[in-house]
Formats: structure tokens, sequence, C-alpha cells
């Protein structure tokens, strides 16, 4: 999802709300927490001093069958490895976002036990991260409502267009949701 941004129009809105900070991308599609982990202890955020980093992480997680507890120890040890790496770097950890039309949706995945609700897992999950949070180097924020139909349940194929992965609209909520605490954040 992270990984999106690049693409052509969304690329647009990323470089309109946030090339201001001159931003660094390192997400990738089907990104989990044990590969973003992988990559930051192993060099991708060598010769870099950022200010700021928001994470977006863990979807990929619940849809491969992890559940709240391991999702959210992989998110700490992101954030942990972070922090040891950066002392004064901010951290804005976003909740994972709502995935499914519905909040009972189940994906028929070959993998995953029948039954698993991933929306209901990323919400436990976001339940947890956000006690990670100390309000001054490690901040949270929940965006997951503004992708949400007027019922706050459904979610709308306009905005997700598979329910899991973002539109253009989508990428421009996520973009609206987040600029003024980025720049709160920067200052």
């Amino acid at each position: 999802i992270t990984h999106g941004w690049e693409n052509p129009g969304i690329n647009a809105i990323w470089q309109e709300a946030f090339s201001k900070y001159k931003p660094y991308n390192i997400g990738f599609s089907g990104d989990r927490t044990e590969h973003l982990l992988w990559r930051i202890e192993n060099g991708e955020m060598m010769n870099i001093n950022p200010k700021l980093s928001v994470i977006m992480i863990g979807t990929n997680n619940s849809h491969g069958g992890h559940g709240p507890e391991l999702i959210r120890d992989g998110i700490e040890k992101i954030v942990r490895t972070l922090r040891e790496m950066f002392p004064e770097m901010k951290i804005l950890m976003l909740g994972i976002f709502p995935c499914g039309e519905r909040p009972d949706y189940s994906p028929n995945f070959e993998w995953l036990e029948k039954g698993t609700q991933p929306r209901k897992i990323n919400q436990a999950t976001n339940a947890q991260i956000l006690k990670l949070a100390d309000g001054k180097m490690v901040h949270y924020l929940d965006i997951g409502k503004s992708f949400m139909e007027e019922d706050g349940m459904t979610i709308s194929p306009e905005v997700m267009y598979d329910f899991v992965h973002l539109t253009e609209k989508g990428y421009q909520i996520w973009a609206d949701s987040i600029v003024g605490k980025i720049e709160e954040l920067m200052n």
C-alpha cells in the first residue's frame, strides 16, 4: 500500500503533499513487518539522517494469518530499531488501515484459516500499537475512519478498489489525513 505512492497519478498526490519534506519511501508491495525490519537492519536507511519516519505496516501480516500480538511485536521491533538508529528522529505510527468491504470480511485464501477476519485483527493490533506512542518521539495516528462510508463500517471501492488497496481517491484521503500531523512533527 505504501509502495503505491510511486504509481502514476498517485505520485502527484505524494509530491503535492510531501515533497517539501524530501521524503524517502521504502515501502514494497507485499511487505510484512519482518520484511521492513530486515531492510532497515540491513542498510535501507544508511547514509540518511531523517527527522521523521511515518510507518504504516501490518495488513499483509493479518492477511497472512498473523495475530495481533505477533504483528504488534513486529511493529514494536521496527520502532525500537529506528529509535536506536536515529535517536533524534520522530516516528509517526499510523494505525493499520481497515480492509474488506464490511467488518466481517473474511478472504478465501488457501493459506488463511477459514473465518479469519483481517479487519478485526488490524483493529486489535491498532489497540495495542497505540500504547507504543510516548507523545514525544513516537506518535500514533489512526486515520482508518477516514476511509469509511458514512455508516462508519463500509468501505467503498471508490476508496479501496479491492477493499485493501487504495485508489487515487484513497491516497488523497491518506495524504489529507496526515499532512497536518507531519507539519506539526517536522517543526
